[in-house]
């Protein structure tokens, strides 16, 4: 016998597996669905810190310093010194 998705009945490891697909899809789009809205939610952070005078661009990198480890910050800042002066820079 055949069900209406053209499935032999009985066969309940497919009915299992569409059902998991399914659950597994639905959880990835509503991750998706919340990754927006943080994102729009950082964007407004940005935007209200735009207003009130402070320098996005800025702040992004010291978000992205924030995430470092501070031996890796200190040995790329050290080389950029080095860089710096021998181009007359500083």
């Amino acid at each position: 016998m055949i069900d209406e998705n053209d499935t032999p009945m009985g066969d309940a490891t497919y009915r299992v597996t569409a059902d998991e697909l399914r659950q597994f899809i639905e959880r990835f789009e509503r991750l998706e669905m919340e990754k927006k809205d943080i994102a729009d939610q950082q964007k407004e952070v940005m935007a209200e810190a735009k207003s009130r005078g402070y320098d996005t661009k800025v702040m992004r990198k010291v978000i992205a310093l924030r995430k470092r480890e501070p031996d890796d910050i200190a040995e790329e800042e050290a080389v950029l010194e080095m860089y710096k002066s021998a181009l007359g820079m500083g």
